[in-house]
């Protein structure tokens, strides 16, 4: 490869800051342009992160900037399809922000789009690359439970406007529903751990889903930062989602997104083995013959929903490998789509109160 990867960054929200900081970091990649909704957002951003760059108010436009490889798709979800599609077509490998899409015909027609361009992708599920879940899942791979036969994953943190995407994400058109907005991550880590690989994620066959909550169409809001309450705009879903999940390979799950917890961000986990169980960053196994108390792990865990807190780095950095080894992602589009597939079969079971049956 002569000289670098040229990054354009579209959308210039919260996340996109992790987004400019990793490729700027990354030797073999630049940010060379910079667009947004808003070009004042856009500006403000490069101007942020001392860019000297092009900004745009359009794609289309910031697409035609010369020496773009890579899209870094950061707008609200329900422009992603949009987003993704043009770029797709413009011959670009793609980084998406979750939730990847609002419906399963707008997930079909990105991968079509995808699929047609022959380009590379990941979607941002970073929390594959923490330091907890990467030991945890290196711990599974070297037999420290036995055989996997369950995990549990939870995805705790009040939904409200504390967050700066909470205006676009809190309707019912902008945000679906609360395991789409936040909890897909707990779906994600669910699949995750449900395959007892390094790098392997399992595929779900079936759902079955409940949703409800307290919350309901209140206007009082809780702030979780500064532990009060003010009035504010209502969530248009219900804040709180349970699903039950069969994968391919036997391993049965169960998922909690609660958007309406007065708590701090947590992200409970556990897996369960026939030789040894994980809790968070507890470990029992038969790999401590004498075990006495449970082993803990001195990992930095998924314990904040500040951006800045994720390992949006190594993400990066994996794909830009990717690319220039020619490989797929462990986290592209395909395998992304299955997370998401558990999502939307929530929704369907919620109309019929049937199980679900994957792929959809």
């Amino acid at each position: 490869m002569n000289g670098k990867l040229g990054v354009l960054i579209h959308g210039a929200g919260w996340v996109s800051t992790q987004h400019v900081d990793a490729f700027k970091t990354n030797p073999h990649t630049d940010v060379v342009a910079i667009s947004s909704r808003k070009l004042s957002s856009a500006q403000a951003r490069a101007d942020e992160a001392g860019l000297d760059v092009p900004c745009f108010d359009s794609l289309d436009k910031a697409l035609q900037t010369q020496g773009v490889d890579i899209v870094s798709i950061c707008t609200p979800q329900h422009v992603h399809t949009e987003n993704v599609i043009a770029a797709a077509r413009a011959g670009k490998h793609l980084v998406i922000e979750k939730p990847l899409c609002n419906s399963v015909s707008d997930g079909r027609a990105m991968a079509a789009a995808i699929r047609a361009a022959g380009v590379k992708t990941v979607v941002c599920f970073v929390l594959r690359w923490n330091p907890l879940f990467q030991t945890i899942k290196r711990l599974l791979a070297d037999d420290a439970l036995g055989h996997v036969y369950a995990v549990e994953t939870g995805y705790q943190s009040y939904n409200g406007d504390w967050w700066s995407g909470y205006g676009d994400a809190r309707t019912k058109a902008g945000g679906v529903s609360s395991m789409l907005v936040g909890g897909c991550h707990a779906v994600d880590a669910l699949r995750w751990f449900a395959d007892p690989t390094e790098f392997g994620a399992a595929d779900p066959v079936e759902v079955f889903a409940y949703a409800g909550g307290a919350r309901g169409s209140s206007t009082r809001q809780y702030n979780p930062s500064t532990n009060d309450w003010h009035e504010g705009e209502p969530l248009e879903y219900e804040g709180c989602e349970m699903a039950l999940v069969k994968f391919s390979n036997g391993v049965i799950g169960k998922i909690t997104v609660n958007h309406e917890c007065i708590q701090p961000y947590t992200f409970p986990l556990e897996v369960f083995g026939d030789r040894g169980t994980i809790r968070d960053n507890r470990v029992w196994s038969h790999k401590f013959p004498g075990q006495k108390d449970w082993v803990e792990l001195p990992c930095i865990g998924p314990d904040s929903a500040d951006v800045a807190h994720h390992p949006f780095q190594g993400e990066m950095d994996h794909f830009v490998d990717c690319i220039l080894t020619d490989c797929e992602s462990h986290c592209n589009f395909e395998d992304a789509w299955k997370t998401h597939e558990v999502v939307f079969a929530a929704q369907e079971c919620y109309r019929t109160g049937q199980p679900v049956h994957l792929p959809l």
